[in-house]
């Protein structure tokens, strides 16, 4: 038995256990307040307290979006986030209306079309650091 294994809130050497779930990320920003503008009007995210080099946004589940501009450059990375078909039809409109080049598919093949994959809808975009974005309505498992 391992030390992380015991809950400290419960009689001493009962063994708990507590299902991993993801709590924050952080998103390297070419300019962190730009980010998290734009993650939070397509997600519609909550403002969560900021800290450090940190501008932090709060989506479903409390799940940190953290956002800082590293000293460094930096590969693009890969975000997908699952929203409700409404939610969908608000970003999928914002998208449209603000010129935003999109695709139905992650090579890019169809440009301005969203996708029927998995039971649901998707689009994949680039945010304003240059990572993929996918929004989804249906999980794929």
């Amino acid at each position: 038995m391992k030390a992380a294994d015991l809950d400290t809130a419960a009689p001493t050497g009962i063994l708990t256990t507590m299902p991993a779930r993801f709590n924050h990320t952080i998103i390297a920003s070419r300019d962190a307040a730009e980010m998290a503008a734009f993650y939070r009007d397509l997600l519609e995210a909550e403002e969560a307290p900021s800290w450090g080099p940190f501008l932090n946004l709060q989506i479903a589940d409390g799940v940190l979006l953290q956002f800082a501009a590293p000293p460094i450059d930096f590969p693009p990375q890969h975000y997908a986030y699952l929203v409700d078909d409404d939610h969908f039809e608000r970003a999928y409109a914002a998208i449209v209306d603000r010129g935003q080049e999109h695709w139905a598919d992650p090579q890019r093949t169809r440009p301005g079309e969203t996708n029927s994959e998995h039971g649901g809808r998707g689009v994949y975009l680039l945010d304003p650091s240059g990572h993929y974005l996918e929004l989804i309505t249906r999980p794929y498992l």
